[in-house]
């Protein structure tokens, strides 16, 4: 019929496949591989510079007095030897000369473990508590106060020295002291005063509190919808959420405790709470130095701190990383 319209189907359009062009190849891999070899060559040296003393301090605990002190000091021990470690530890067989040294005494170590681990459980409790308050409640003069933990940062320690010395003798009702606090020698020469002054850390404070910014306030609103208390939400949300930062923080407050040195001298006399940094300087006299009872005790004070940066070393690494870019 003339009038009828022939309708053509259309032919499928033809597709071509899409080419996806080749990055040219740039730089940044071969970049990448001369920037990390810079960087192993700057701080390969820098860290052989730091751990050099540490690992001849190792091997000179073995190594006999004689060679200890040669014109040519040795990285490895010519004649290896456990005497310094006997004599410390004042086991096996020992000559006269050796006897008349003296020895060390495992009682120290107990002591800086005990105060050691005090301070470090205390005080990551109540930094973590004195954050929560400045980084989650809202009171007159936060700020204020905030900056006031800051500024004691910038105190050098031996300007509260003395304060916290006459602090100290005045406890009242400890060491014979009376209510005025007077009449006794009140927490010196004790462990309570060798624990109590390091229970807060304003630096603790700011890390935990740069940490907690970090949490949303929806999960503290929602735990108080469900009737959760101030302490029950710090306890059960907070806490567990800020573990990486308090893992830096009972880091950094254990090797503290540990190596203080001053303070325990300042206010012990009684030689069966000596810590060990005290007690290892028990051996350092005039003209008579204990070279080797040094050096092995010096190594065994020094591996209760490997093993808890060992064991702690991810946590430690974390909360750092991520206090700096959270907060």
């Amino acid at each position: 019929m003339s009038g009828a319209v022939e309708v053509r189907p259309e032919a499928p359009a033809i597709v071509e496949p899409v080419r996806t062009a080749k990055k040219p190849k740039n730089g940044n891999q071969q970049f990448s591989a001369r920037q990390k070899l810079v960087t192993y060559l700057v701080l390969a040296p820098i860290a052989i510079l730091f751990v050099a003393p540490f690992a001849w301090l190792i091997s000179a605990s073995f190594q006999p007095m004689g060679e200890i002190f040669a014109s040519t000091p040795h990285w490895f021990p010519q004649h290896p030897t456990l005497d310094g470690y006997k004599s410390f530890l004042g086991v096996g067989d020992l000559t006269n000369a050796q006897q008349g040294q003296g020895h060390g005494d495992w009682r120290w170590f107990a002591n800086s473990a005990f105060v050691a681990i005090s301070i470090t459980v205390l005080q990551t409790f109540f930094n973590a508590l004195c954050a929560y308050c400045f980084a989650k409640r809202k009171f007159p003069g936060r700020n204020a106060i905030f900056v006031l933990f800051l500024a004691t940062m910038m105190v050098p320690g031996q300007v509260t020295l003395i304060p916290n010395y006459l602090i100290i003798q005045h406890i009242p009702f400890f060491g014979g002291n009376n209510w005025l606090g007077s009449g006794g020698h009140g927490w010196l020469d004790s462990y309570w005063g060798l624990i109590m002054p390091g229970i807060v850390s304003a630096f603790g404070i700011f890390l935990l509190r740069q940490y907690m910014l970090s949490i949303p306030d929806e999960l503290l609103e929602a735990a108080k919808v469900d009737g959760a208390g101030e302490f029950r939400i710090f306890w059960s949300v907070v806490l567990p959420l800020c573990f990486p930062a308090l893992a830096a923080n009972a880091i950094f407050t254990f090797q503290g405790a540990w190596e203080d040195f001053f303070w325990p001298l300042i206010i012990l006399s009684s030689p069966d709470k000596i810590t060990a940094p005290v007690g290892l300087a028990l051996f350092v006299v005039q003209n008579r130095t204990s070279w080797t009872l040094l050096f092995a005790g010096s190594v065994i004070a020094t591996l209760p701190m490997i093993i808890v940066f060992i064991v702690f070393q991810r946590q430690f690494v974390q909360g750092i990383a991520l206090t700096g870019v959270k907060g």
